[in-house]
């Protein structure tokens, strides 16, 4: 058999060898406080969407893979992976895996969580799993992934949450309420929730690398005000706030007491407009790119950038961020353009001024953001009513169709299938915008059926060039992530996924 490896962000996966057994020696005693931008959604892999349920489920469930800091892919509960032909991935599973109810962590559980998120109702899996036909065991320790087609981005979708294993027994015995007391193979158990005020995570003893884990217990504290995170982060409230407002940087910089860490991230910023999904599509934003396109004009993508956020994000117009090889240099962001932007509500043939109601989360940098934008577009013709809500009430609200323009951002992925497909693809899970173009269809496909780089970067900029045209989304700006936490806090690494991965880490007394 041979390996075939794939390419991400321009660097080969390497597979790590196995971890040492940890050497005897006294169970923790520390907990660790994180503050979030926001409260998770669900705590089922299946089914959550939100950024800050990716970071609690660091804690709580454990993947096939994992990415480090240069992007590669690295073993987590697989210790490799083979590929026998170009539509078959055979996964090498770590032995001796506990779930935190005890159960193993085997073939059976791993089929058994795959096919979970190929066909569960609702599932937000599906579409990064798309290309598995089905799945077989062929030991307890190894199992195998038949394709429909082959598929580039496979591995890296199986690290992030398509690649977490849950207890069957757990899943099958809460069935719908599986996400209120989450089941996984991670180095720390679910113990509670209080909703908008904490997430209590507990030390599983019987964790495969219980070695490196210093903490007694995690505690996920939603926070969305940045002020009160950063008040929590300076009295030793928090130990970590896994969002730091640029504005907020020079005070985390000047306190002797807390460190900044600041890298760069593979998501974006942007709007998603509803094009077609339901009836609030039936709007003249909603139906008539020239209007979406005049919305686009009105925006001054560096002066959002500047005022907002103190110029530390980059303008983009794209999905994919600049550090990727698979970036588009000549797909750009067009400059503020009021005349041409008129011109085109014009040709639309619209009533002004054209009302739109954008919906967006409640925090402050981000109702910041979208005032700035109602301003800038009035100047353009445009009635901007803000719908400020809570975040996971977006999402509810967004996955309905209940809404015209959503102002939101993707924390990223490494393969760039990861931040497109999901999206513009018709009929993908978090297809929102109802957006449906067959060109952009198969080129996605096709992409996702070749490893060379250079063929899959002439197909996104296709995508590109196509979505810039008919304007399901527009891209504003890729962002950073800017960590805050107490000096005291040892072995934090950076990740361009943003994710808090607590392996490591340590509270020095």
């Amino acid at each position: 058999m041979r390996r075939r490896p794939i390419v991400l962000s321009g660097l080969l996966p390497v597979l790590l060898a196995l971890a040492h057994p940890a050497a005897a020696q006294p169970a923790p005693t520390q907990t660790l406080k994180i503050a979030l931008a926001e409260d998770a959604d669900m705590l089922d892999p299946t089914l959550a969407r939100t950024f800050v349920g990716r970071i609690v489920f660091a804690g709580l469930c454990d993947k096939l893979f994992d990415i480090d800091a240069g992007l590669h892919i690295v073993p987590q509960l697989a210790t490799g992976y083979e590929w026998p032909d170009s539509k078959t991935l055979l996964l090498h599973l770590r032995p001796g895996v506990l779930f935190q109810d005890g159960t193993p962590m085997d073939a059976t559980a791993v089929k058994y969580s795959l096919d979970r998120h190929l066909t569960m109702q609702g599932s937000a899996r599906r579409g990064e799993l798309a290309s598995v036909d089905h799945v077989e065991i062929v030991d307890p320790a190894t199992v195998r992934l038949v394709l429909k087609s082959p598929s580039a981005p496979l591995l890296a979708q199986l690290t992030d949450r398509a690649g977490m294993i849950v207890s069957r027994k757990a899943a099958e015995t809460e069935g719908k309420n599986f996400a209120l007391k989450p089941v996984c193979a991670g180095p720390f158990s679910f113990v509670e929730r209080v909703p908008q005020d904490r997430i209590v995570l507990e030390r599983f003893p019987q964790y495969w690398n219980a070695g490196a884990i210093h903490f007694a217990r995690v505690i996920y504290q939603p926070l969305v005000n940045s002020s009160v995170r950063l008040t929590n982060l300076q009295a030793g409230a928090s130990d970590l706030a896994e969002r730091i407002q640029p504005s907020d940087t020079d005070a985390v910089r000047k306190d002797p007491k807390l460190r900044l860490v600041t890298s760069d991230a593979l998501g974006f910023w942007g709007f998603t407009f509803n094009v077609a999904h339901g009836p609030r599509a039936q709007s003249a934003i909603g139906q008539d790119a020239r209007v979406r396109m005049a919305f686009e004009l009105s925006i001054d993508r560096d002066a959002i950038n500047q005022v907002v956020y103190g110029g530390l994000y980059t303008p983009t117009a794209q999905a994919i961020s600049q550090d990727s090889p698979f970036y588009a240099k000549d797909i750009v962001p067009p400059p503020r353009d009021i005349p041409r932007a008129k011109a085109l509500l014009a040709q639309a043939g619209v009533k002004l001024p054209v009302t739109v109601s954008m919906m967006e989360a409640n925090s402050p940098d981000v109702q910041q953001m979208a005032e700035v934008i109602q301003s800038m577009a009035a100047e353009a013709g445009f009635d901007v009513k803000l719908n400020v809500m809570e975040f996971a009430s977006t999402l509810d609200a967004e996955d309905r169709g209940d809404f015209e323009i959503y102002l939101s951002g993707w924390s990223g992925r490494p393969d760039p299938d990861g931040n497109l497909w999901n999206f513009v693809h018709s009929g993908a899970p978090l297809n929102d915008s109802g957006y449906a173009n067959a060109d952009v269809d198969h080129w996605l496909e096709q992409a996702r059926e070749t490893t060379d780089i250079a063929a899959r970067t002439a197909l996104y900029a296709k995508v590109g060039v196509q979505t810039q045209q008919d304007l399901p989304v527009t891209y504003l700006y890729t962002p950073k992530n800017i960590v805050g936490m107490t000096a005291k806090l040892t072995g934090f690494q950076p990740v361009p996924d943003g994710l808090i991965r607590i392996q490591g880490m340590a509270l020095q007394q």
